[in-house]
């Protein structure tokens, strides 16, 4: 059996229409070949966002909707940008149902807060980051971790959140004064 490797576009990336398409007909083994292509940076980006404890889980079910949504897969951009957006769709899903339970079973009204603070051992950018992570806006640690932390372009956030760059470009600077606050404090890095 041969496996098609996907081929580099005029821009460097690699294109997985063509899997994408397979999948969407019930080819398990091209789904396979995304999943094994995307699981990674998937994983990192739900653990950046939910606690370590659920990334995992919230991993496997951003590939169950993947499955299930494949056929809306259209190839305007790039399969990774949609699968991102549909990861962030599921995570943003996750963190609901985690405050409607909490509210319901704590009574506290609060939002779940938990976004970046699952990493394992002492966080690189010290615990005063972690805690300037955990005061942003949603909206704003959502484009703080995607483009400061994961290497997104403000255009590819914008279409990953559905939101305009302009958006994205003031979210992140809502971040970033928010975050200087925190890493500026005596003992951080």
């Amino acid at each position: 059996m041969e496996i098609a490797i996907p081929v580099a576009d005029r821009q460097g990336r690699s294109s997985y229409a063509s899997d994408a398409r397979l999948a969407a007909e019930g080819d398990l083994e091209a789904f396979e070949r995304l999943y094994r292509e995307h699981v990674d940076r998937v994983y990192s980006l739900v653990r950046r966002m939910l606690d370590e404890e659920l990334a995992e889980e919230v991993t496997q079910d951003v590939f169950v909707r993947a499955w299930q949504k494949i056929g809306t897969f259209r190839g305007e951009a790039a399969f990774g940008t949609w699968l991102h957006r549909l990861a962030i769709n599921v995570v943003i899903g996750r963190r609901r149902k985690l405050a409607i339970r909490r509210e319901r079973f704590l009574g506290n009204p609060e939002p779940v807060i938990d976004a970046m603070s699952g990493r394992s051992g002492p966080p690189p950018q010290g615990p005063e980051f972690e805690t300037g992570l955990r005061e942003l806006p949603d909206g704003a640690r959502r484009v703080f971790v995607l483009h400061d932390m994961e290497g997104y372009k403000h255009r590819e956030i914008a279409e990953m959140l559905g939101v305009t760059t302009g958006t994205t470009k003031a979210q992140l600077h809502r971040a970033r004064m928010v975050m200087r606050k925190y890493v500026g404090r005596p003992g951080s890095p």
